[in-house]
């Protein structure tokens, strides 16, 4: 299997969508530990040991690539995972990166000093583990100066979303941009902090307002897969496109299948 895709849950689907449309000759395992889900709620060394287990299975399974399609894993856990150091041949990418190279409008590898970037003042919206790590901001410090960010915890959104109830979402996506606004009333870019929250991207929009830049991540993911695949082909194995979760796969099947709106067969991993 050349690309694997995971997420505690069912958001990291939106970014394996962008991925299959930028990618279709690529086939992809999407590995969703929705027994452990939310991630966003628990501790760092427990977010931790959940995501380099996950990581291990997946290796197990043939895949090389892995893309932590969680905002939560990426911020908790990625940074401890590679100076840990990986087996040979493997690799483990988060979704951090291809956000801060957009926001800052330069490349990862671009070691200058900070310099000042076009948006001022960005409101980011994740789960409650990722603002606490502050991941976001460190790794922006590096890279930018004068950035202004209020970040929201949005507490049950992922919850909401995981259970199929779409109106209690979009009604904790409103209290929650109203609760940032009381912090940062006028943004002028908003970070979709958590990748289920492009499911809820025109809630998004419609509380932020038209003139608030959204930056979601699926398709800037995708972009910067494509890049990497091109810069390391040796990346790209062989095998048939997978679906896998630690939880009820009939469950998870039938609520993915309602994301997508396309069957998606999920397996017990």
């Amino acid at each position: 299997m050349a690309v694997a895709i995971f997420d505690s849950g069912l958001g990291g689907l939106t970014v394996l969508e962008a991925c299959r449309a930028r990618l279709p000759e690529v086939d992809f395992l999407y590995y969703a530990d929705s027994a452990h889900a939310p991630y966003g709620v628990r501790t760092s060394d427990n977010i931790y040991d959940l995501t380099h287990g996950a990581i291990r299975r997946i290796w197990d399974e043939g895949a090389d690539l892995v893309i932590l399609a969680c905002n939560t894993a990426s911020a908790a856990a990625l940074r401890r995972i590679q100076e840990a150091g990986l087996p040979q041949g493997k690799r483990v990418l988060g979704v951090f990166v291809p956000m801060i190279e957009a926001l800052t409008e330069r490349n990862w590898g671009d070691n200058s000093p900070p310099r000042e970037v076009s948006v001022q003042h960005v409101a980011l919206f994740a789960t409650p583990a990722t603002v606490a790590s502050r991941a976001f901001q460190r790794e922006l410090a590096f890279r930018a100066i004068g950035v202004d960010v209020e970040a929201q915890a949005c507490g049950g959104v992922v919850d909401a979303i995981e259970d199929g109830d779409m109106i209690l979402a979009e009604a904790l996506v409103r209290s929650h941009v109203d609760a940032l606004k009381r912090k940062m009333p006028h943004p002028q870019a908003a970070i979709l902090g958590c990748t289920h929250y492009p499911l809820m991207q025109e809630a998004f929009r419609a509380a932020l307002g038209a003139d608030v830049t959204l930056f979601s991540q699926a398709q800037l993911v995708a972009d910067s897969l494509a890049d990497y695949l091109k810069r390391h082909p040796d990346m790209l194995g062989s095998g048939g496109e997978a679906y896998l979760t630690t939880g009820d796969p009939r469950q998870v099947s039938d609520r993915a299948t309602q994301f997508l709106r396309r069957p998606m067969p999920f397996a017990a991993a």
